[in-house]
């Protein structure tokens, strides 16, 4: 049936955008490698399928939410994948954050097959994806756009799933917006460690700065995170270097220089080296405070 949507990709982003789409309305069937989300997902009301492949015989509007480019290319592509079995007129929807090139590669063939498919990779962490409040960044054609835009709304805010351009456009968008968080952690984990380190409380700093012109999302809720010393991971650090990695080949293959973002990819790599990989990606400021000679505790010490 034409508004049944598939969903493929139950992993700590996916499934609180499939339970949205669910409490939204949409008939929905849902395949993951995991099966115990599967299994929640089906509790809730979803229907099970054997198989990516599966999906596609089932839905002609179909999510993908996976790790990295290979597992996506994986999902469409392998065997049992849903370019095997795709319905003349499905609109896919890839959900995942993979090289632009990639997606654009997936979307040419996804045509020839006689389906669209969009790269619309999202921003806002599992926080996010629970509350129904992603930004949502949005590549390719603005009628198969429209007529999934109440899909996208479901697992995001409305006012931030924003088409902003062509196939490929949608990761470039999410390239920039990794970027911009990466120099706005480096920047929050130096000025945390000079006020710790002039003997000056952080805390307070960041009440003071959160009421500025230097106030951002990144100094409101990774900045607790530094302060606190939780690093319960929203979002891994495994899959921000991940992410970095595609930002350092993205800006090499359209030759755009880079410095701040090149430090800032060294300091992702030396919090992976940390043994950080499975902690939140604000544990990047540990890094930082070391150099700094600090302890990377919630007491300054």
């Amino acid at each position: 049936m034409t508004n049944t949507v598939g969903f493929i990709g139950l992993g700590v982003m996916g499934r609180p955008m499939a339970k949205n789409l669910l409490k939204a309305g949409f008939p929905l069937v849902v395949h993951s490698r995991s099966q115990g989300p599967v299994d929640e997902l089906v509790a809730a009301g979803a229907a099970r399928a054997a198989s990516p492949a599966d999906v596609a015989r089932r839905a002609t509007r179909i999510i993908t939410m996976v790790p990295d480019s290979p597992d996506v290319e994986r999902v469409l592509e392998g065997p049992d994948g849903v370019f095997g079995a795709l319905q003349p007129g499905t609109i896919l929807v890839d959900t995942s954050t993979i090289a632009p090139v990639t997606a654009q590669r997936l979307a040419e063939r996804a045509a020839t097959l006689g389906a669209r498919m969009l790269d619309a990779p999202v921003s806002g962490g599992e926080i996010g994806a629970i509350n129904g409040t992603l930004s949502i960044m949005v590549g390719g054609d603005a009628a198969a756009f429209a007529e999934v835009k109440p899909i996208l709304d479901a697992m995001g805010n409305p006012e931030r799933v924003v088409l902003i351009g062509e196939s490929g456009a949608g990761q470039i968008c999410k390239v920039c917006n990794q970027m911009a968080i990466g120099g706005a952690l480096a920047v929050v984990s130096e000025l945390f460690a000079l006020a710790r380190k002039a003997g000056v409380d952080p805390v307070k700093v960041r009440q003071a700065l959160l009421g500025g012109f230097a106030a951002s999302r990144v100094l409101e809720v990774h900045g607790e995170r530094m302060l606190t010393g939780n690093y319960k991971p929203g979002f891994r650090t495994a899959l921000y270097a991940k992410d970095f990695r595609i930002v350092s080949s993205t800006l090499a293959a359209y030759h755009s220089p880079a410095p701040v973002s090149a430090v800032v990819q060294q300091l992702v790599e030396a919090t992976m080296a940390a043994g950080r990989a499975d902690d939140d990606y604000a544990s990047l400021g540990t890094v930082l405070f070391a150099l700094a000679g600090l302890s990377s505790g919630p007491d300054g010490v």
